[in-house]
């Protein structure tokens, strides 16, 4: 439990603590940086009694529209746990038997914090609900809780586990669902969408904040910061825009003209969504060969690209990363969320390929998998949200600095598009959760800033409502990464090599921002030695 983990926490921070810092070199830093940041993280976390938090921060609700097992084990035993003989498959069981304990401790635990004022807003309950609902609906035998365990076991020739799966399928995890549906029906919720509404929520955003950005900036510089790069971004795609012969309307209204235009867009078929994923294939294939010009590691960083599964994508973010194996037997998977085709333009993938991918999540995942004798557990567990993801929005900026786009103005007005977002997430987050925006507001702004339809808005807000200060930390990320390279730039001088400086990010495998002068000192003075 919480209480297990607050013990080992301390524990291991009176042990880091009497390490002198100055005795260590190289590495040795960014994993004592890395390990002192986090347990820090986990101290301050302990102030707030409700949702879950722990070294990489924490969430507010402990069941959401994307948070819980229920939301989360059926993808886990199928993607994950690796069914390779007997004893494989008896381990899936045994996990197996153990959901249904997880979903009524879950249950146990909205009812103690409803008990505190923390109550998730009107419209994730009900979204959670309607994703529960979808997974009820489908009759325990046909589970993938069970289809899964199933089809590995026939291929390997094991005894049939089906009706030892449904079982339990039937007698405890649809019960054990059946009452945490009933639980979250018995809440009093309204619509306030904000951490702001939370017991000391002005301090828990801050903890918050400072947990997925690794910075101690504020919610209004990080406002501020949103709308000034926002402004900026803005004037750049106007430029290509109006090239292209588009000049009526904010850049906003023709950028969702643009995404709306059919030119651009799939069929809202299964032969379409098999054409999107093609495409990013194709866009995967086509950067590859441009890496030597990124870096010096030559990783393999093998990646396979999937829809994210019907039955969570109505509450899943529009694209995410599962990095790959650190034993190197599982690649990583690349997911897009295809519920509607008009998430996806054509003129957008490129740049979300770089990001989920390469060179920006499956690359920088690639080391921890290639390099574990190298990359410290801490960098391999924590992964740190600001860095992960301010490596990866960097990473679309390579690849537009490497001529991707030389050819392909909707394309780069893809790339600049995808940085918009990110600024405007600095400013919807910090206004929901800081200053009191309702979840009207925030999808407003949004639409009217970037063009992208209000559907996929809704599902990305929602997300930063469960999981306050997490979008903030894209933005934050790569504007530390872009303030190092220049400095790294000006100290080197004819030695400066952009792949030195993006390997010795990508060889840490991810430190808190706070600890990235440090690793960048590092690097100019290994380069200067020769």
């Amino acid at each position: 439990g919480e209480a297990e983990d607050r013990r080992v926490y301390a524990t291991a921070k009176g042990l880091l603590d009497g390490i002198p810092r100055a005795r260590l070199l190289g590495s040795d830093i960014n994993n004592y940086d890395s390990a002192q940041w986090a347990l820090g993280i986990a101290a301050e976390g302990a102030r707030f009694p409700y949702g879950f938090s722990g070294t990489s921060g924490g969430i507010p609700y402990v069941v959401s529209q994307q948070n819980g097992t229920y939301q989360q084990a059926a993808e886990f035993l199928d993607t994950y746990h690796r069914v390779e003989n007997a004893a494989g498959a008896d381990a899936y069981l045994s996990r197996l038997d153990q959901v249904g304990k997880s979903l009524d401790d879950e249950t146990a635990r909205i009812a103690a914090d409803a008990g505190k004022g923390v109550v998730p807003p009107t419209f994730m309950v009900a979204n959670t609900l309607g994703q529960q609902a979808q997974l009820r609906a489908v009759a325990a035998g046909q589970s993938k809780f069970v289809t899964s365990i199933a089809t590995r076991a026939k291929k390997l020739g094991l005894p049939d586990p089906t009706a030892r799966a449904t079982a339990m399928v039937t007698d405890s995890i649809y019960p054990a669902l059946d009452r945490q549906m009933a639980a979250l029906k018995a809440l009093k919720t309204n619509n306030d969408a904000g951490a702001w509404k939370l017991p000391d929520g002005e301090a828990y955003y801050q903890y918050l904040l400072k947990s997925q950005t690794t910075t101690n900036l504020s919610a209004a510089e990080i406002h501020a910061t949103g709308w000034e790069q926002n402004r900026a971004i803005e004037a750049r795609m106007d430029k290509i825009l109006r090239a292209q012969g588009m000049t009526k309307g904010t850049v906003g209204e023709r950028t969702a003209a643009l995404s709306a235009s059919k030119r651009f867009l799939q069929p809202d078929t299964d032969a379409g969504r098999a054409k999107v994923i093609a495409q990013v294939q194709g866009y995967i294939d086509a950067i590859r060969p441009r890496l030597g010009r990124i870096s010096k590691l030559g990783l393999k960083a093998d990646v396979q690209v999937k829809r994210v599964p019907v039955d969570i994508q109505d509450g899943a973010s529009l694209g995410y990363m599962n990095f790959a194996s650190t034993d190197g037997k599982r690649p990583a998977i690349y997911y897009i969320n295809l519920k509607k085709m008009d998430y996806w333009p054509e003129w957008t993938l490129a740049s979300l390929t770089a990001h989920e991918a390469i060179p920006g999540h499956a690359w920088q995942g690639a080391y921890l998998a290639e390099h574990p004798d190298i990359v410290s557990p801490v960098a391999q567990l924590i992964g740190f949200n600001a860095f992960v993801e301010g490596w990866a929005l960097y990473a679309e900026q390579l690849v537009d600095e490497d001529g991707f786009y030389a050819k392909d103005p909707f394309g780069r007005l893809g790339y600049l598009n995808a940085q918009r977002f990110r600024a405007v997430r600095l400013i919807v987050d910090t206004g929901l959760h800081a200053m009191r925006w309702t979840r009207d507001k925030a999808i407003a702004t949004m639409v009217a800033e970037t063009g992208r339809s209000r559907g996929s808005v809704t599902s990305e807000i929602d997300r930063y409502c469960a999981s306050p200060g997490q979008a903030c930390g894209y933005k934050i990320g790569h504007n530390e990464i872009l303030r190092q390279r220049t400095r790294a730039k000006a100290a080197l001088g004819p030695k400066w090599d952009v792949r030195d400086f993006n390997d010795a990010l990508v060889a840490t495998g991810g430190v808190p921002l706070t600890a990235l002068p440090g690793v960048v000192d590092r690097m100019i003075a290994k380069v200067k030695m020769g």
